[in-house]
């Protein structure tokens, strides 16, 4: 999922490029329906596998929020622009 995000981003950007508008428009929409919806999985994943793989778990999570994090990063840079 933060991959969709993140090539819906440079996507929008490769084609339209950074465009600044009152309206965040549905690109923006979509894009926090996508990094929204992925605070569930990663509460589900985490209630589940934590108390039984605590080392693996951490791992898997802590890649996730690195995952979660760049298409937040790459966003901000283009509003920064």
């Amino acid at each position: 999922m933060s991959l969709a995000a993140l090539l819906m981003i440079l996507g929008y950007v490769a084609i339209f490029g950074i465009v600044q508008h009152q309206d965040e428009g549905t690109p923006a929409h979509i894009f926090q329906l996508i990094m929204a919806a992925q605070v569930p999985i990663a509460a589900w994943f985490t209630i589940k596998w934590l108390p039984k793989r605590p080392t693996q778990a951490i791992t898997v999570l802590a890649a996730q929020a690195v995952a979660w994090i760049i298409p937040i990063l790459v966003l901000l840079w283009f509003e920064g622009l």
